[in-house]
């Protein structure tokens, strides 16, 4: 039994009438009504009572009459959705980001999305850049907004802003009135920043400005996460340069100050070039048209 004989049971089914059954499905009608009693034999059960001028469902007949349309409506869907699959208009994409990227572009990279591809399952997963480096590699992210890697061949990126770094403290920090900071008002601070092993770039950055200015940085402390910093910070353990889109959130203790010659960093969008996932390109597409 497969799905070609259930067509058959079905169309006599619903027009009990071997004739007009037939002509349904482009057959003459002798050899319709071999496949009909095929199916009755290979069933072992009578699923059409007929005589010289009546066809009538049996009630076993009736019952298998509804699960053939519900096998028949399910197999239909399930070709419909693999060539959806196919063509990225349904499925799952895992998607990963940086957590302060969850304040800037993130959330329109999201809506746009699911505005063109409902269909797709989008998997958020929210990690540091060293993770999403290793997940893409792995084959564990389908695509993610990170800091822009360096040589990176086997990655397609695409770029999404530039964001500069500022400089937070206690409102009652000595610093607090000033209108802009520079390395040299920081040469005493005690650092709050996260490790080379966590976000390399964004600690490479933070080191190099304070290089630039002659000044060698006083890190004391190295937590991982960008609001860890904020609440340490919060505290009175330090300060810290932070991306400019996480000074929004502050708490009204904390304030932010733009810094002179500030660094900056370019967030990108990056999937592996090598992606089976046919649900990535237009992620990559709304990408790369909002960057234009």
């Amino acid at each position: 039994m497969d799905t070609r004989h259930m067509h058959y049971f079905m169309a006599l089914a619903e027009t009990l009438h071997f004739g007009r059954a037939a002509k349904l499905l482009h057959m003459t009608q002798p050899p319709f009504s071999r496949q009909i009693a095929l199916i009755e034999q290979k069933l072992g059960v009578k699923l059409f009572e007929r005589n010289s001028r009546h066809v009538t469902l049996t009630p076993a007949g009736k019952y298998f009459l509804d699960d053939c349309r519900t096998v028949i409506s399910q197999f239909d869907a399930a070709c419909r959705d693999v060539r959806l699959v196919a063509s990225g208009m349904k499925g799952e994409l895992r998607f990963g980001f940086m957590m302060h990227a969850a304040h800037s572009v993130v959330p329109r990279l999201v809506q746009r999305y699911s505005e063109i591809r409902p269909d797709v399952r989008l998997v958020l997963e929210e990690r540091t850049p060293t993770e999403i480096d290793d997940m893409l590699v792995a084959g564990k992210l389908d695509a993610a907004v990170t800091f822009a890697p360096g040589y990176s061949p086997h990655l397609r990126t695409i770029h999404l802003a530039r964001e500069k770094l500022r400089m937070i403290m206690r409102a009652d920090h000595a610093c607090a009135n000033k209108r802009m900071i520079g390395p040299d008002d920081l040469c005493h601070e005690r650092l709050i920043a996260t490790p080379t092993s966590v976000a390399p770039t964004l600690r490479s950055a933070i080191a190099s400005y304070f290089a630039a200015g002659g000044i060698s940085p006083n890190f004391v402390l190295d937590p991982r996460l960008q609001h860890t910093i904020i609440k340490l910070v919060a505290e009175g353990l330090g300060v810290a340069l932070i991306p400019e889109s996480l000074c929004s959130m502050l708490d009204e203790n904390l304030v932010s100050k733009p810094l002179r010659t500030a660094p900056t960093l370019d967030v990108v969008l990056c999937a592996p070039i090598a992606s089976a996932n046919p649900a990535v390109s237009a992620l990559m597409d709304i990408a790369a048209q909002s960057s234009c």
